[in-house]
């Protein structure tokens, strides 16, 4: 099968052997996408990442040598001069790591046991330079973790001035992006139209210079405003 030269250039970053195998075969079978290289620990992960300048680092977090939080980090963080689009892989064991890879500069983050077209979709997504937050796993990460990645009161504050700039509509659309409402519930919740929604959300984005919707989330923890309680 040729590949086009559109295609999603993907680099795949794990160390069981039998699960890269399974991402390859997945990636690899479609027909917009190529895998162009595998790597089997963070530095690997960091050196090949360099070297192949992939369009998407499908990344594990744990691997040995060096973890994917600090593969990230050091590919997609703030002192990054050309920061790499990178998806997360992890499982609900071990998801404590989830909140430190997204500060660390994900993309975004999905399952291991996801189903194979979801991991195409997560693919594409983070391709095309949007973040992946699916509410569900947002939901249960937040459940689980929420009071103990929240900061204190005095740690909080230089985030907390930074959500100044949002307006009150902005402000609330923001509360429930960290919830992790798709647009389409937050539109249900405000009343509001999907298209309002997305406006919004381009606004809080330029208004805070922020990425992507994965960086929101995590300003929002950051500043400790997130959850339904900050509302009431």
């Amino acid at each position: 099968m040729s590949v086009p030269p559109s295609a999603i250039r993907v680099l795949v970053c794990e160390d069981q052997a039998l699960v890269r195998a399974g991402f390859v075969t997945i990636l690899s079978a479609q027909p917009d996408m190529e895998v162009v290289g595998e790597a089997v620990d963070g530095r690997a992960a960091i050196r090949s990442t360099e070297e192949l300048n992939p369009d998407v680092v499908l990344m594990d977090i744990r691997m040995p040598l060096l973890d994917g939080i600090e593969a990230t980090r050091h590919l997609a963080g703030p002192d990054s001069p050309s920061p790499a689009k990178i998806l997360v892989v992890t499982t609900f064991n071990v998801d404590e790591y989830v909140y430190e890879a997204l500060r660390a500069g994900a993309s975004g983050f999905m399952l291991k046991d996801a189903a194979p077209h979801e991991l195409v979709n997560a693919v594409r997504t983070v391709a095309r330079g949007e973040s992946l937050l699916a509410p569900a796993v947002t939901r249960a990460l937040i459940g689980r973790f929420a009071e103990r990645v929240r900061p204190s009161a005095v740690s909080a504050s230089p985030e907390r001035d930074r959500l100044k700039v949002l307006a009150p509509r902005e402000h609330e659309v923001l509360l429930l992006i960290s919830e992790g409402l798709s647009n389409a519930e937050i539109a249900t919740e405000l009343v509001i139209s999907p298209e309002t929604v997305k406006t919004y959300v381009s606004r809080i984005l330029t208004k805070l210079n922020l990425r992507d919707r994965v960086q929101a989330v995590v300003l929002a923890y950051r500043a400790g405003v997130t959850g339904r309680g900050e509302r009431a």
